[in-house]
């Protein structure tokens, strides 16, 4: 496959990251020629996401990948004496600290398989007696990586139900083929995206399910393709970078998105409703009037903070905690702006990035519904194949499973020259963007890295009960001692195509301060209940049953100079993994940085050409005319979630 790449290009882009990807959309779409490669076999990086069998296979990667040894590399010999090299990494440390926990009953058997997945090579899993379930079964692995599973005894397995594959279509607005895929014929879909958009559009194999939802690890692995798990838990702000970057590219055509429908805060151990729109405040009913007046004054005031200097400039040195004591609002209105409006804790932010947070919020708030978030779906990994489609629609070329052994940097000039793949063929460009999980360990001994805390559940009901299963909730929790940090709550429904039907799937974030369980766990604890047999009984049970579990460090480089990695020439640019906040303006602003780097003075990301504009000469072209008649069929066959990018007056009416 290597002798068929051409020797030349003009940006060579190294991971598949959510920066990179866009990146190099705008690099094609300014008319350069872009290579893009990762070493790995998915798009995303860790932007990505997974089925749940994916899922297991990727943790079984990092267990393998852990045990790589480094041989002499044979790339040497294709350095010439006026050049050096810049060896790349065969190790991906980015990931620690993995455990992996089981709680539903499981009756698991050897021909027990995903439905309609190809055989894949599955993370072990270790069935333990139930008085044994807190302790875990570690898999040998280096660099402080561990995998653990802890399963409960097996109990009987009921019928799974396909029947919601045909009945979310109607929820979700579902496109088919031709909404998945991009306009460039020759682009091919990812494996995790060509399983879910089939399995959505199936209707084979319905069967009804019991009265009794009773959900078992067998069920989880057959309905595996219905799970779409993000490494990295984010949300779209309404009115944020990525949004308008989707729609000023017309990106937005390619994927769909769902409101969040609940802000939730958890307070004295009770999970409850935040109110937030003029609507949600004056239908409240765990505010007095009198507290709905004084909600509705500040957040008022926070619109135009700026207009009214007097009002917060003598307290700008302190934090935005002590700020709202002095604001006339009682401790239940502070609680809800401190830590679900703002989404910060007592002692993280001052004043003003306190005021700032609350108009970005409120500035959302009403342009694609009742919150300021928005969600896509199939996960979070779709963004990133959004703008790799646009690379290709425009000439990019994509290799996955494909790695680059090293660079190599011209002597004289001090400007890297081209890359050395894994099959020897050099590959010569003008400018190089690396994702810094690449870079091996003498480019980045002088690095030093912040951590994130992950975790990702599967329970069988919602944090708080509503009239509909079908809720989207975002949820705070403030840190509960010194040293820690607030946890970042996401609960995705089935509609949102990440899981299953009957099953929600929990992601927690925080900053780490120890290994991720020891962060997340307790938090886990508030709110979750590990499945027994004996509870399935107890529909009094206010928490949710928790069925299967997983904990992972993810590293944070969001925050790292690039003068801090050695010797890297200046047409070197680094691109960074997921950062912890909510949004992802710093992949965009990173990413328009790198863009300018690159290609001075050109528009970042503009909108595409209209097809009725382009004029073709010859009728030898007939075929790309044909070709490129097909975006505003694509365009046109984009469900109204996704059009009403376009058009948010519309969709918040």
């Amino acid at each position: 496959m290597a002798d068929n790449l051409p020797s030349e290009f003009d940006v060579i882009v190294i991971g598949t990251g959510l920066p990179e990807s866009i990146t190099a959309a705008a690099c094609s779409r300014s008319g350069q020629r872009v290579l893009h490669v990762d070493s790995r076999s998915y798009y995303g990086g860790n932007w990505a996401s997974f089925s749940f069998s994916g899922l297991l296979s990727w943790l079984k990667e990092y267990q393998e990948n852990s045990d790589i040894v480094n041989e002499n590399p044979a790339w040497q010999e294709h350095i010439l004496e006026n050049e050096e090299a810049i060896a790349l990494s065969r190790k991906d440390k980015t990931i620690q600290h993995v455990e992996v926990f089981c709680y539903a009953s499981q009756d698991l058997h050897e021909d027990v398989e995903e439905t309609g997945a190809l055989q894949k090579n599955h993370a072990s899993v270790t069935s333990v007696n139930p008085t044994e379930g807190e302790h875990s079964a570690y898999l040998p692995s280096e660099d402080e990586s561990s995998c653990t599973v802890s399963c409960q005894m097996p109990t009987e397995q009921t019928p799974n139900s396909d029947l919601e594959s045909s009945l979310e279509i109607n929820d979700v607005e579902a496109t088919g083929e031709e909404g998945k895929c991009c306009d460039d014929k020759t682009f091919v879909k990812s494996a995790s995206e060509e399983e879910t958009s089939e399995n959505v559009l199936t209707t084979e194999d319905t069967t009804l399910q019991p009265k009794k939802n009773r959900i078992t690890y067998s069920q989880i692995i057959k309905e595996g393709r219905r799970f779409n798990i993000d490494l990295v838990s984010k949300l779209l702000y309404s009115r944020g970078l990525l949004i308008d970057l989707l729609i000023k590219s017309n990106v937005s055509r390619y994927a769909e998105f769902k409101n969040i429908t609940r802000i939730l805060a958890f307070r004295e151990g009770r999970v409850e409703q935040v109110p937030c729109s003029r609507a949600d405040v004056f239908n409240s009913k765990q505010l007095t009037m009198v507290e709905k007046r004084m909600l509705m004054k500040f957040l008022t005031f926070c619109m135009e903070y700026e207009k009214h200097p007097d009002e917060y400039k003598a307290y700008e040195e302190i934090t935005f905690s002590e700020y709202l004591k002095t604001q006339k609002l009682t401790p239940n209105l502070q609680y809800f702006v401190l830590h679900s409006i703002a989404m910060t804790s007592e002692t993280a932010s001052n004043t003003i990035d306190g005021l700032k947070a609350t108009k970005n919020f409120l500035h959302c708030l009403g342009r694609y519904g009742n919150t300021p978030f928005l969600f896509p779906l199939y996960g979070q990994g779709e963004l990133p194949q959004c703008f790799c489609r646009m690379c290709a629609v425009f000439g990019g070329i994509y290799c996955l499973r494909h790695s680059v052994q090293c660079l190599v940097v011209d002597k004289e000039s001090r400007k890297c020259k081209a890359v050395i793949d894994q099959f020897g063929q050099r590959i010569i460009s003008k400018h190089f963007l690396v994702e810094d999980s690449y870079f091996s360990e003498n480019t980045c001994s002088h690095v030093q890295y912040r951590q994130i805390s992950r975790s990702v559940l599967i329970t069988d009901r919602s944090v708080l009960k509503a009239d509909s299963d079908q809720q989207i909730s975002i949820l705070t929790v403030p840190a509960m001692e010194t040293g820690t940090f607030a946890v970042r709550v996401i609960e995705l429904c089935s509609s949102t195509m990440t899981c299953m039907k009957g099953t929600y799937l929990v992601h927690l974030t925080c900053t780490s301060s120890k290994t991720a369980r020891e962060d997340l766990e307790p938090v886990v604890q508030k709110l979750f209940t590990p499945y027994t047999e004996t509870e399935i009984e107890n529909e009094e049970d206010e928490k949710p049953r928790l069925l299967w579990a997983l904990y992972f460090n993810m590293r944070d480089s969001s925050d790292v100079s690039r003068n801090s990695y050695n010797d890297l020439p200046s047409n070197i640019y680094v691109c960074s993994g997921p950062d912890c906040g909510l949004g992802n303006d710093n992949a965009v602003k990173q990413a328009e940085t790198l863009f300018q780097q690159i290609c001075p003075n050109e528009d970042f990301c503009p909108p595409p050409p209209n097809p009725e504009d382009i004029v073709i000469d010859g009728d030898s072209l007939q075929s790309e005319a044909s070709e490129s008649s097909f975006i505003p069929e694509v365009n046109s066959e984009t469900p109204k979630e996704s059009r009403s990018l376009g058009n948010p007056e519309q969709s918040s009416q």
